[in-house]
């Protein structure tokens, strides 16, 4: 008889953890260990054990979490925002919501490294930079920054290091920036000034003196955050004249009607278009953007993409000057940038493809007539605007009773306006407003003014007029991208046969080593496009959005539970970002001690490239510490660079487990080696997913530690980006954590300026970490961590015969990820890439190729990919191993075979002539589960080398691809 048990709940972790039993029994065998705790013992030194439980709340199952979660959500009240200041409601056009925003086949793919299989992605990301730079008015844009503020910070770093004459010799260090820049977008800009020597001077433009021989670069708002709109035209001729580069930070809907920044000279156009289509959600992610001349295309931060060719001479796309200057420059590289926030892009890219120019157009002069005839109702009730030309933006002076009383009008009204001081009031308009919404806040006015108004006659007459210079004369968006996909049916279309030309984690497993792609779960992604999250404003008012600061609350308390830490910050918006906040909290810690000379980061010489260039924009230099042959820390070399640097040693980096793959036995000592001479450790949380339910960074005895929840903690790649980096600090660091200027309750008592633009960064993909946790509870986070690690040594396990695996722990065991050797094969011609391009006839991403060791892959499986999955991923490079065997031994043309010219291609596969020495069928169907699921790469091996001879960074008809030389 079966008894039914009635309390039974379906649990969510073995729906996220790939093995069962029987699958987990056949990998200990073949570890050759009797249990999982056995080889947990052999892989993690004992001494970093954690000594109890993580306590972090039971597990719900998904029915369960999605129940409580919608009604923590439902705490936030969703007001109209008419508060604008950078942040606009907009319309997700429901054909780009349903099939990219909520598509797995879009959020699930991994950055586009390998362009062979990620060219749906580039074109998309190429329709984005087009976009942009037509619409500002520039030569070349990049595939996105983080968000408007770091945009402008990197303005200012570029123009620093484009000095010239004079300017460099003088060693010019002032940036000037208007005080009419929007207020976050000056305290992220104050934050990266100031560790690097640049002396931020902020005030009015018109009265700037361009004949400083110390200024270097100016920056304004267009329109400004008042919103007033300005010719600046004259000011840029001015400054370039005094060898001064001039940035415009822009809102790119209003250069759809107004004179660019680009046609009035300007050098760079930075900004964010989070209104073309993307949700405010209370501040992130969105897509930061940034314009720039053809002539510092070399210099432009973030990731390019560009058009190249294949193999056979075919149009490819491919990320332009792909080797991110982190990993050749590092401590000289001139940013920290290796994340973009491609899903956004995406998304922005396609609402210009969907509307096209006279669709933008139209949305851009609708929002803008709406406010003309607001300034026009304002008028009749009395009321002096102050903006004389304007976008969508009025500044309304009152006296502080009425703002009082608007106020209160307002919020009874469910409206929002911006309040800039006692005695002005802001009301932005965006894509979503209506007559029905101008006759609301005009009604607000009028109750406090006792008036009455016409709307009809205010909403008649109203016409386009532009001061001289300032009405926007010239074409955009004229490629034909944007002209074909306007009808929902040919949209879907264009979508999905983008889309078809990308692996993602809806194909097959993607084990990049240091960069993980597990499960999204179905679940954890449900919440991020609920309006309760999307539709609010991140400076809406505190008793708005109880239900965010809920989750802020929660989240934070498991993270500082996980990590062993006192406090968290969840404002960092990509991995780099909370390295880059890490350093700047131990800056102002030391500073708060009268030690702020402490300037010294020590540095593995194995460490991730954006280490030592957070470093240096932190304000520090950089003395790297060696390794072993072992791979590990030389821990007598970083005790002698840490006592020979002691009166100024500010900081430790270190990963762990190290980027090798490997748990350290030293990791205690070297912390305390640190703390001995006066430092700081930071460790960078890259492979936390390692040590989570088993030790912690502050078990270990680190000071700060940032995290990859778009790793860890299962936020999606979404082709490169979003990211979320968040820090956690120990008790003395807590008072440092940074801050926002219009929402003091984001950072600490000490706050340091803000990281990103947002108070809490990303806040509307940190439900999917929430989700994750809550359903996973403390057990089952442990469990995936020893999973990842039981599946990491399985994999080994299985290779090792094939192959040599570079580093090892003590007792032989890798942690999370390993070092598969290659470099031996170069003697039969046979490179690593070869290898990453055969592995995509066998239907999988390559494993990160050549890092942190050349001529190597990095192969990480995590807890997510089951028995089956690892074992196809085995079996196809065991059977590469047998190709290059038959290269090495003869059997083989040493040039004409299937390694060399992978991948193949459906059109190479059936062309009417065939004259390669080896058979179709091998080139395309190596092993027997290939044919069962192909994925066929679009396009053949890119040529990266003719892509950066030619760059070329925009769309391009087919019948002028022949031209690009």
């Amino acid at each position: 008889m079966t008894r039914i048990n009635l309390h039974a709940k379906g649990a969510f972790s073995p729906r996220h953890l790939g093995s069962g039993n029987e699958g987990i029994d056949r990998m200990l065998e073949t570890v050759g260990v009797g249990n999982v705790e056995e080889l947990i013992d052999q892989t993690v030194p004992e001494a970093i054990r954690l000594k109890q439980d993580l306590m972090l709340p039971d597990a719900l199952n998904e029915t369960e979490f999605l129940e409580q979660f919608r009604s923590i959500a439902s705490k936030n009240k969703i007001f109209k925002s008419f508060i604008g200041a950078g942040y606009h409601d907009c319309h997700t056009p429901t054909v780009i919501l349903r099939n990219i925003l909520e598509n797995p086949g879009w959020y699930t793919a991994y950055t586009p490294y390998q362009a062979e299989i990620a060219q749906g992605r580039l074109e998309a990301l190429i329709n984005f930079q087009t976009m942009v730079s037509d619409l500002a008015g520039m030569d070349i844009a990049n595939a996105s920054l983080l968000d408007e503020g770091t945009a402008a910070a990197e303005a200012m770093s570029m123009f620093l290091a484009l000095r010239k004459g004079k300017k460099k010799k003088g060693n010019a260090n002032k940036f000037f920036v208007d005080s009419r820049v929007l207020p976050q977008t000056l305290s992220v800009m104050r934050n990266r000034a100031l560790p690097i020597g640049v002396e931020l001077v902020i005030g009015d433009i018109s009265t700037l003196d361009l004949t400083d021989e110390a200024l270097y670069g100016v920056m304004f708002q267009y329109p400004d955050s008042d919103g007033a709109v300005t010719n600046h035209k004259e000011l840029i001729e001015t400054a370039h004249a005094n060898e001064v580069k001039v940035a415009a930070s822009a809102d790119l809907l209003s250069l759809a009607i107004l004179t660019p920044p680009g046609e009035m000279g300007a050098d760079a156009v930075v900004g964010v278009a989070q209104r073309f289509g993307v949700p405010m959600g209370y501040g992130g992610p969105h897509a930061g953007f940034f314009a720039t001349r053809e002539d510092y295309k070399r210099q432009i931060p973030g990731r390019i993409i560009g058009v190249s060719k294949d193999r056979h001479g075919d149009k490819a796309y491919r990320m332009a000057l792909q080797t991110r200057e982190q990993h050749i420059k590092r401590e000289k590289a001139t940013s920290n940038i290796c994340t973009a926030q491609v899903l956004l892009a995406v998304m922005a890219g396609m609402y210009g493809v969907y509307h096209g120019a006279d669709g933008v157009k139209n949305i851009a002069l609708r929002t803008h007539g709406l406010t003309k005839a607001l300034d026009k109702g304002l008028a009749s009730l009395g009321y002096a605007q102050l903006n004389a030309t304007f976008f969508d933006t009025l500044k309304i002076e009152v006296s502080a009773e009425e703002k009082a009383e608007i106020r209160r009008v307002a919020e009874e009204k469910q409206a929002n306006f911006r309040y800039f001081d006692t005695n002005h009031i802001g009301v932005s308009f965006d894509e979503t407003t209506t007559v029905k919404e101008l006759d609301l806040v005009l009604g607000i006015f009028a109750d406090v003014a006792e008036k009455g108004y016409d709307l009809q006659a205010i909403t008649e007459e109203i016409d386009f007029v532009m001061p001289e210079g300032l009405a926007r004369t010239s074409e955009y968006m004229t490629h034909e991208v944007f002209q074909q996909y306007h009808t929902e049916h040919e949209m879907l279309r264009y979508i999905k046969r983008l889309e078809n030309k990308d692996l993602s984690l809806t194909h097959s497993m993607i084990s990049l080593g240091s960069c993980t792609m597990k499960l999204n779960a179905t679940s954890e992604m449900i919440p991020v496009t609920w309006p309760e999250l999307g539709k609010v404003h991140p400076f809406a008012p505190v008793d708005q959005v109880h239900g965010y600061r809920e989750i802020f609350k929660n989240l934070e308390a498991w993270l500082s539970e996980i990590t062993g830490f006192a406090g968290t910050s969840l404002q960092p918006n990509s991995g780099a970002q909370g390295e880059f906040a890490g350093l700047m909290v131990i800056r102002a810690y030391h500073e708060s001690r009268g030690e702020g000379h402490r300037n010294i980061a020590i540095i593995p010489t194995s460490a991730h490239g954006t280490n030592p260039a957070s470093a240096v924009m932190a304000g520090m230099k950089v003395v790297l510490v060696n390794c072993d042959d072992h791979g590990n820390i030389d821990v007598e070399d970083l005790r002698a660079k840490a006592e020979e640097h002691k009166d100024n040693l500010s900081s430790l980096m270190i990963t762990y487990p190290s980027t090798h793959g490997v748990f350290e036995e030293s990791v205690i000592e070297i912390c305390d080696i640190i703390h001995q001479n006066g430092g700081q450790v930071y460790m960078d949380g890259a492979n936390m997913n390692a040590q989570v339910g088993l030790t912690s960074p502050g078990n270990i005895g680190a000071d700060v530690c940032h995290l990859n929840l778009h790793k860890t903690f299962c936020i999606p790649h979404g082709g490169g980006g979003p990211g979320v980096g968040p820090i956690g600090v120990a008790k003395h660091l807590v008072p440092f954590l940074p801050g926002n200027p219009l929402v003091p309750e984001a950072g600490g008592e000490q706050a340091i300026e803000s990281i990103s633009a947002a108070p809490w960064g990303s806040a509307s993909i940190l439900p999917i970490s929430y989700a994750y946790i809550a359903m996973m509870g403390p057990d089952g986070l442990t469990q995936a961590t020893k999973t990842a690690i039981l599946n990491a040594n399985y994999i080994k396990a299985r290779l090792e015969e094939a192959y040599p695996i570079l580093y090892t722990g003590a007792n032989g065991r890798c942690a999370h990820e390993m070092i598969v050797d290659f470099r031996q094969f170069k003697e039969f011609g046979i490179e690593v890439e070869d290898i990453a391009k055969r592995l995509m006839d066998y239907g999988f991403h390559a494993p990160t190729v050549s890092f942190p060791v050349p001529g190597t892959l990095m192969i990480e499986p995590t807890e997510s990919e089951s028995i089956e999955e690892l074992d196809r991923f085995c079996e196809a490079l065991l059977a590469i191993r047998i190709e290059i065997r038959e290269v090495a031994e003869g059997a083989a043309d040493a040039t004409d075979n299937v390694l060399k010219n992978a991948p193949h291609t459906v059109d190479t596969i059936t062309a009417d002539t065939w004259n390669h020495s080896y058979s179709r069928e091998k080139a395309a169907y190596p092993l027997g589960f290939v044919r069962e699921n192909k994925f066929w790469p679009s396009v053949a091996r890119v040529d990266n080398a003719y892509g950066d001879r030619n760059l070329y960074c925009s769309c391009i008809p087919v019948s002028d691809y022949a031209e690009v030389e």
